[in-house]
């Protein structure tokens, strides 16, 4: 048996694989960081095995209420996740599985590899709503990538949108690549009019270091983008950076800022308090937002979130 993550957005090291029924394993944490929870590995030569996989670190990772009731996620082929038997006793992630198959991938959430991010912006590309823009790049020399939807007019409202600042929160370019499907089609009557009247800036991934190292919150340098808006730099926020500094040529109207979180299961806005300038007015703005998306769309709800300022 081997055990391996030595691939696009793996982590796990191995201590131990002799026993198939007792199979150590632990979480890399993100590089100059403490944090963990995101895992992705290979188990090779697992054919007809009975085999439990136990994360050994479990109990300190970022989140260890993300464990309760989990279950993981196991790929043969890398493109249909489904979920295997998982527990936690307080200290461990138990993963138990038999593989129909020699090879089986398992990880926190359905991975979304920096090829998967390429074949979007390729595809994306091809269609006359979109333009392609590389903002900058990261410490790893990585490109950081915008697509924008719409023409640029006197009048327009002008949309941002990113993703994934938090990387192991891989369903945000999930939620990405949705989006983008929609607005490449010229037969949904809602992109059509969104369209008319704005210019829609997208960012998939706000920290394709972290994504490809395979990390949970950061990036290469161990920075939290989520935190470095206020005041980012060259030396430890450079996709920030210039996001925000071609957010500052373009205005903003609207701003959507895509996460995923390791308990909740539902779909919420929150953070907007916190925000320099946030007053009433925009609150109550907010909140007939969130009324009318909740009214519309059956996939979204005002009940379950975070608290306000949390």
């Amino acid at each position: 048996m081997f055990i391996s993550s030595q691939f696009d957005g793996g982590n796990i090291e191995c201590l131990d694989s002799s026993d198939p029924a007792n199979i150590l394993l632990t979480i890399r944490a993100d590089n100059q960081s403490d944090f963990y929870q995101w895992f992705y590995f290979r188990a090779a030569n697992v054919r007809d095995l009975d085999c439990r996989y136990l994360i050994t670190n479990a109990a300190g990772a970022a989140y260890t209420g993300g464990w309760e009731g989990y279950q993981a996620v196991a790929s043969y082929d890398r493109e249909f996740w489904f979920r295997v038997e998982t527990s936690y006793d307080g200290e461990k992630l138990l993963i138990e599985h038999n593989s129909s198959e020699d090879q089986v991938y398992f990880a926190y959430f359905a991975p979304y590899s920096m090829e998967r991010h390429a074949d979007l912006l390729a595809f994306a590309q091809t269609s006359e709503r979109c333009q392609a823009e590389t903002l900058g790049v990261t410490l790893d020399g990585q490109s950081m990538d915008c697509l924008r939807f719409g023409e640029i007019e006197s009048g327009r409202k002008v949309i941002w949108m990113v993703a994934r600042q938090h990387p192991g929160e891989t369903m945000a370019e999930w939620w990405m690549e949705g989006l983008v499907n929609r607005l490449v089609d010229h037969s949904d009557p809602v992109v059509n009019a969104i369209l008319d009247k704005a210019v829609i800036y997208l960012v998939p991934n706000m920290n394709p270091d972290g994504s490809r190292r395979g990390h949970l919150r950061t990036n290469a340098a161990g920075s939290n983008l989520n935190r470095e808006w206020d005041n980012p730099s060259e030396e430890k926020s450079p996709e920030v950076l210039c996001v925000l500094e071609k957010i500052k040529q373009t205005g903003l109207d609207f701003g959507l800022d895509v996460h995923g979180d390791e308990a909740l299961p539902y779909n919420f806005i929150a953070g907007t308090e916190g925000i320099t300038g946030w007053n009433h007015e925009r609150q109550q703005q907010l909140e007939l937002y969130k009324m009318t998306l909740a009214n519309i769309n059956p996939d979204f709800q005002v009940e379950n979130g975070y608290p306000p300022n949390s």
